[in-house]
């Protein structure tokens, strides 16, 4: 597992190296568009929780990015060798009239190993923890209440390691990782199978790992 972990590791951050942006990143207003709202989710791979979420209806967009650390402006490459204290996550604008917070709660529950503790699947380090990065008391009560849920529920045999924490800034990551399941994706599908995410999510949360639309039965 380790020598797998280190091979795929390796092999896309080789790749990303040709194609990472000298410059800082940019850092992202804290208010969303008028009429949407922001929700910010780490839960590993930022490709992979793009692509979960921009398959729920009333999502508006997804951007990867890089947020909970201290560094300004760090890049991919800084992020990835850890210490700057930032996690891999996505931003989430989304209309509240089309999908519910609860509703991103549970997409993002079931897109993580919520027992894993600084790592996600092949991805080892504090930057590839999970947490909930709240936007407001309203959003705080509802991850803590969904978080709650969870360990009450005889699932898991291992306390949840989630971190639940007010959002604070938010850095977009280079372009080259924007959009990365659509246009890469032989390499993207390589990676997801060769990390065994899925599998992983199989294993714990069945068919519900694919991410439902809005009036699921939790």
């Amino acid at each position: 597992m380790f020598k797998l972990s280190t091979l795929v590791f390796g092999i896309f951050l080789i790749v990303t190296s040709a194609a990472a942006v000298a410059e800082g990143t940019e850092r992202l207003p804290a208010q969303p568009p008028d009429g949407l709202a922001l929700a910010t989710f780490a839960g590993g791979c930022f490709w992979c929780m793009e692509a979960a979420y921009e398959k729920v209806d009333g999502v508006t967009r997804v951007i990867s990015g890089y947020t909970g650390g201290h560094v300004p402006h760090p890049t991919y490459h800084q992020v990835s060798a850890g210490g700057t204290g930032h996690a891999e996550s996505v931003r989430v604008i989304f209309d509240p009239d089309k999908v519910s917070y609860a509703h991103l709660l549970y997409v993002f529950w079931r897109n993580i190993d919520p027992v894993a503790k600084d790592r996600q699947f092949c991805d080892v380090g504090h930057q590839y923890r999970t947490a909930i990065f709240y936007h407001d008391e309203r959003q705080h009560r509802l991850a803590e209440e969904s978080l709650q849920k969870l360990a009450d529920s005889g699932r898991f045999q291992k306390p949840i390691t989630t971190e639940i924490e007010a959002a604070g800034p938010f850095y977009k990551a280079e372009a080259y990782h924007q959009n990365y399941y659509r246009t890469h994706t032989a390499r993207y599908q390589y990676y997801r199978l060769a990390c065994g995410r899925d599998k992983r999510l199989h294993e714990i949360w069945g068919d519900q790992a694919t991410p439902q639309k809005e009036g699921h039965s939790e």
